[in-house]
Order: structure tokens, then sequence, then C-alpha cells
């Protein structure tokens, strides 16, 4: 018996757990984030917003004396060492009427620095080789397409756990409920079972919630069971089932017969090799053998500009010579139908090639990375800086406009500008939503067609001719536009 003076605590009593599970599950250690891979420095790599090198001049103050002096200093160092104008080669393949780079230090400039043309074997920056090497073991870290595949196999994998986790819980709850209207007494484990109805709609305790991490464990426990149990009767292995379903609904491999009746060895020479460390282990110099074949692919509007704009770039014809800028032109606003024109026809002021280039060079030269928008059912996507930035901010569609007084003259040219302009509110309908979907400013881009002109030896006077004229539409929502 205690004394007077001696105080006796009682222990705190266990907080209650719900469903029955232990405390140890209910205080788990908090999961520590994953780190990330560190991005490279775009802010340097694409530092330069075209693939020119220029020289800076210093602002002249006429009433300080030193800005005279570092004026002077500029133009000697410009004297001294100029910047060095680069000139890249490409050549025109009529079979895909686009241009191709091979060289790799010409395409890793013309996207690094204004984010030009696309990868041939890429979804857009021409990373073929990295993938390539990091697919043969070469190199440690993961591509920007690897992560993002890597990702949606996870999310695919947790979606297809859960789905069958649900299957499961929905299926014991109609065994318990038909067993309790037979009378009988249900187990211990339907208490903690979740109803139907929370389900079906998402709202099971935060317990029974699933994980990415939970789906990986299962489904690897899954997978290895049937081969254990197969080898665990022999040294020989079987092929039976593998052509069956999986439970998480992905495909499997299906054999014929007779390969189902073949039977290997354990402890055999193929199986050994394929055990084998040192068959993944690579030699020194594949590394140095391993060739980039991936081009750099630019649009006919990309090397115009390139080519006619910056002077950066020159096209080479099949025969190895260099094309000059007036019969580039010609040879791609040929390409721009298909299939493509013949020399000796007439091409009309409004061909698909000079609509898209005046659009393309009107925005290039505000500032503007223009890429294609075909994958949003447009014909341009204006980038702020480019791509690895930021999302593309608007999309363009390009609209001839038959505003001269020419374009109606007779009743054939009516008629040629009404089928040219035929559009309908349906279909403005279904892009402007399609942009509002994914969150981007739906754009019109409206060209002015002159008239025709026999010769036009000046490109840039026959440039001039074109005028643009964009309006932007935004979708109207009536519960956002309510008093």
């Amino acid at each position: 018996m205690p004394s007077p003076n001696t105080t006796v605590t009682k222990p705190d009593p266990e907080p209650a757990v719900p469903n029955g599970h232990t405390e140890l599950e209910c205080h788990e250690k908090p999961r520590l984030p994953r780190a990330r891979p560190q991005r490279p420095n775009y802010r340097h790599i694409h530092r330069f917003p075209l693939p020119l090198e220029v020289h800076p001049l210093p602002p002249l103050i006429p009433h300080n004396p030193l800005s005279i002096i570092s004026v002077v200093l500029s133009y000697l160092t410009y004297l001294i060492s100029p910047p060095h104008h680069a000139v890249y080669p490409a050549y025109f393949d009529s079979a895909t009427s686009s241009v191709h780079v091979t060289d790799e230090k010409a395409i890793r400039a013309l996207w690094e620095m204004g984010f030009f043309g696309r990868g041939s074997l890429s979804r857009s920056e021409p990373s073929w080789l990295e993938r390539e090497k990091k697919r043969r073991g070469l190199l440690g870290d993961n591509t920007s397409e690897e992560a993002t595949g890597k990702r949606r196999v996870e999310r695919r994998e947790f979606k297809l756990e859960r789905a069958r986790k649900e299957r499961e819980a929905i299926a014991e709850r109609l065994k318990q409920e038909a067993t309790a209207r037979q009378g009988t007494t249900p187990s211990p484990d339907a208490a903690h079972l979740p109803s139907i109805d929370a389900v079906a709609n998402g709202s099971a305790s935060p317990t029974e919630k699933f994980t990415v991490n939970k789906a990986k464990k299962s489904q690897v426990a899954t997978s290895n069971q049937p081969v254990a149990s197969g080898m665990e009767d022999g040294t020989t292995v079987k092929a039976d089932g593998i052509g069956e379903k999986a439970e998480n609904g992905t495909k499997t491999v299906r054999f014929s017969p007779v390969v189902e009746e073949k039977e290997f060895v354990a402890d055999s020479e193929v199986s050994a090799r394929l055990h084998d460390p040192e068959m993944h282990i690579h030699e020194e110099g594949e590394e140095e053998q391993l060739r980039n074949e991936e081009h750099l692919q630019l649009s006919n509007e990309e090397a115009f500009f390139l080519t006619y704009g910056l002077g950066v770039l020159q096209v080479f014809d099949e025969q190895k010579s260099v094309m000059s800028t007036a019969s580039l032109l010609s040879l791609f606003r040929r390409h721009s139908y298909f299939p493509p024109k013949e020399f000796s026809t007439s091409l009309e002021p409004d061909d698909p090639f000079m609509l898209s280039y005046v659009v393309y060079h009107h925005y290039r030269s505000l500032g503007w990375v223009v890429r294609s928008g075909v994958k949003f059912g447009t014909d341009y996507l204006l980038y702020n800086r480019g791509p690895v930035f930021s999302h593309a901010e608007f999309a363009l569609i390009v609209l001839p406009s038959y505003g001269n007084p020419y374009w109606s003259e007779t009743e054939s040219r009516r008629q040629y500008v009404s089928r040219k302009q035929a559009r309908s509110w349906w279909w403005l309908h279904c892009v402007n939503r399609v942009q509002a979907q994914v969150k981007k400013s739906l754009v019109l881009c409206y060209v002015d067609i002159p008239p025709p002109q026999s010769g036009h030896d000046d490109i840039g006077d026959h440039l001039r001719r074109y005028k643009v004229r964009d309006f932007a539409i935004k979708r109207w929502v009536p519960n956002r536009s309510r008093d």
C-alpha cells in the first residue's frame, strides 16, 4: 500500500486505433522527398535568342566624357577581334519537303540559339544520342523523356492496382452480405471492409488508400509467386501460362504450342549466359563507336528565315551546290503543294508557303519563338522565351484575307475567294475549345493577299506587299460572366 507522501502516476491510456490497426501502422515515419536530378542551366545554355554573334556597343552620353572613351574602346575591340559569323550547312530533302542539318555543332547551335527545328528521332530537342547512351548503360543520368515515361508507367500501375483492390473489396463485401443473409456468422475481417458505395465513390478511409509504392510491391509479389512455385519442383522450367492475360490488364506474350512444349535446364549453358554479368559490360571503345544518327529537321519557313533573314544557313541541292535565295524561295513555294508543282506552272500569291512564312517572319522579328502547333490543331505556337522555360502562350491560325479590289472584279475571282475563305462557326468553336482546355489564347492571323505580279526579283519588295493583322479570341463562359 503506498504511503501518503507517495504520488502514483497512472499510465496514459493508449489511443484507440480505428479499424483494429496497430500503433506502429498509425505512427509511420514520414517519407523523405525524393531528390530530383539537377536541371541544366537553361538560362546559360539558351542565353542567345538567335544564332548570331553580335558586338554590343555602349551608350553614348554627350555630357559624360567617359562614355566617349568607352565607345572608342568598343570600336577598337571590334576592329581587333570582330565577331565570328558562322554559316551552317544543310540539304533539302525532296521526299519529306524539309531541310535537314547533319553537322552536330550546327544542330546544337540552331537548337540552343533560337529553338530552330526538331530532332528527327526525338519529340522536340535532338536528344537521341543521350537516350541511346543511357539505354546502353554509358550514362548514369536520365533524360527528360525517360523521366516522363517512368512517371506515366508508375501512374498507370497505380491505377491498375487500385482498380484491382477495389474489385477485390467489392467482391468480398458482396460475399459477406450474402453470408449474412443466409444467417451465418460473418468473418471478423468483414467489419474492416469498406462499403460498396464508399469504394465506388472513393470515400474510403485514409488507411485504405493505396500509393504507388504499395502498388509496386503487390505487383512484384504477384509476379514472383508463379516463378517461385515453378522452381521449387525441380531444375526445369516450362513455358506454361505465359500467354495468359495478367490481372492488371497488361498484355503478355503468347507462344505457339511448339514453343510451349520446349523445356530448358536451369543450369544449362544458355541459362548461364543469360545470367552472366559480363553480358552487360560494355567495351571501353563502344562510346567512341556510337555515332549520332539523328538529324535536325527544319521546316521550310525556318530554313528560309535562317537563309534570307539571318544569313546563317546554306542549303545544298541534290547536286551538292549551294542554292540561291531566289531559287530556294521558288523551291519552297512549289513544295508547299501536294504533289509539288512543276517549274512550268505559275505560282499564286496565296500559296501556302507565302502565307505561313509571312506570319513566321513577322512574329520572329518581334522576338517570339515560333514553333509548329500541329499537335493542338493550329498552325503555330508562340513562346515568350522557349519551350524549355514555359508553355506556349498563344496559338496561331493563319487565314487569307482578300481585301484588294482585284479579287472582286470578276465572278470567277469572287467564287475563288469564297472557296478559300470557307470556314464554319463549328470549326472556330472546336478550335477555340481545344485551346481553352490547354490554357492558350487563340489568335486569328489574317494575311492580306496582294494581286499577282509577274516579275518580283527583289524578295524584300515582294514580302512588303503582304500585310498581317491578328485578332485574339477568348472563349466566353456563361458561368464566369454572370453579374
